[in-house]
């Protein structure tokens, strides 16, 4: 699938120093050294909506990432998915009365334009969920092979297209690391599980939280050759399971999302893999806290959405955008309000105007330099980007007032590489 194009990110002098992120499954901070090359694997939009505002969030925290490693001298191998068939792009598809391929096609372009507008750098591999079907249908048969998976007949009173139809469902009483990615009680998965993508009220499933895998092809359903499955489709899960493990192996860096996704998605994405490799999925899961609106969180779903397409038609520059959402640390949950732009337009019309008091050429001062040392500090523990974006505002206070002369274009480039804004341009 095609991607975006990426900004240039500047080279700095010197080499920042290893990212610590809070890591999800165990609670607590983890220190991130990669050899050479660091792997990132992050889930991706269900094409039915255009991107809201918590969208932007997640995958802004995740350029943040790229950028620190990019920084730190490391070369960075990102891949994200696209549920591209799914029941939401069904439903609303059904719905609005289009064809789901064509929804999805608009919402996806749409997506690639908002996030070059935000400077987002794009992934390495950009990966529909229709496109790993072949390696989806690999892994079920392992499973099935190995025992580790089952199957459910699926009759025509189900809709079931084709004579010995059947469902096939992860076992997870075989799987000991089940648990491990969320650390939540089976009452906690319970609460949430068909809320989001879950049946557990399936009739024939050994455990109720067994994850689908496949999904029988139904009337009026997407369906795809299966060889011995039968014709269907994938589940939720799996797709991102044989993804990441096709394009970055295991285990990988960091597998990331938003913290909707902590259970059942990536609990569930990783106990499979595991059951498929044998090894741990990630070695972090990093998670970007939800965004609202009016007092519940910002979801396609519930339709309290602030488009970043919206925002940018009325004429919000995306950069503002971008230092808004830059404002408010990764983990801590909060809510959008227009004194978001309020503060975030005037910090950047004072940054932009001490960017243009940098002379090209230009030595840094010792004012550039603790800048950017402080800048890559606060990004390096656990991206504190409010903190970051104080010690440019103590730079650029500085500079507009005069007590600092004769400044070079250092902190607009590191402010373009490590925070995305490009002062410059």
């Amino acid at each position: 699938m095609k991607s975006w194009t990426s900004p240039p990110v500047p080279a700095l002098p010197g080499e920042g120093g290893p990212l610590t992120v809070h890591d999800s499954s165990t609670g607590g901070p983890v220190t991130l050294q990669p050899e050479g090359t660091a792997r990132l694997y992050v889930c991706g939009i269900t094409p039915y909506d255009a991107t809201h505002l918590g969208h932007a969030a997640t995958y802004l925290t995740f350029d943040l990432v790229q950028r620190v490693w990019l920084d730190a001298g490391l070369q960075v191998d990102y891949v994200q998915n696209v549920t591209d068939v799914d029941e939401p792009l069904l439903e609303r598809a059904d719905r609005d009365g289009v064809h789901w391929e064509d929804l999805a096609a608009r919402e996806i372009d749409l997506f690639r334009t908002d996030m070059e507008a935000l400077r987002i750098l794009a992934p390495t591999h950009y990966v529909g969920a229709v496109e790993g079907i072949p390696a989806d249908v690999d892994a079920i048969r392992r499973l099935l092979a190995s025992g580790a998976a089952y199957r459910i007949p699926v009759g025509a009173d189900e809709g079931a297209l084709e004579d010995g139809a059947s469902d096939v469902y992860l076992d997870l009483a075989q799987q000991r690391t089940f648990g491990a990615v969320s650390g939540w009680t089976r009452e906690e998965m319970l609460e949430v599980f068909a809320e989001r993508g879950g049946d557990p009220g399936r009739a024939g499933k050994r455990d109720e939280l067994d994850p689908l895998m496949w999904r029988a092809a139904r009337e009026g359903e997407p369906s795809w050759d299966g060889a011995t499955l039968g014709r269907g489709r994938p589940g939720w899960h799996i797709e991102c399971s044989t993804i990441a493990l096709t394009y970055l192996g295991a285990p990988f860096d960091v597998q990331g999302g938003g913290t909707d996704l902590i259970f059942p998605h990536h609990e569930m994405s990783a106990v499979q893999a595991t059951a498929l490799e044998g090894t741990s999925f990630a070695r972090a899961y990093v998670h970007q806290a939800m965004v609202g609106l009016d007092g519940e969180k910002m979801s396609k779903s519930k339709g309290n959405l602030v488009l970043v397409s919206r925002l940018r038609t009325e004429g919000v520059d995306p950069m503002v955008i971008r230092l808004a959402l830059l404002a408010h640390h990764y983990r801590t949950p909060w809510e959008w309000d227009d004194s978001d732009l309020a503060v975030a337009g005037p910090r950047w019309s004072t940054w932009r105007a001490a960017a243009a008091l940098a002379a090209e050429g230009t030595a840094p001062t010792d004012l550039d330099e603790q800048t950017v040392t402080t800048l890559r500090g606060r990004l390096a523990d656990d991206l504190d980007t409010a903190a970051a974006l104080l010690a440019v505002d103590a730079w650029a206070e500085q500079v507009n007032a005069g007590r600092a002369t004769a400044v070079s274009t250092l902190v607009p480039e590191a402010v373009d590489a490590l925070l995305g804004l490009d002062l410059l341009g």
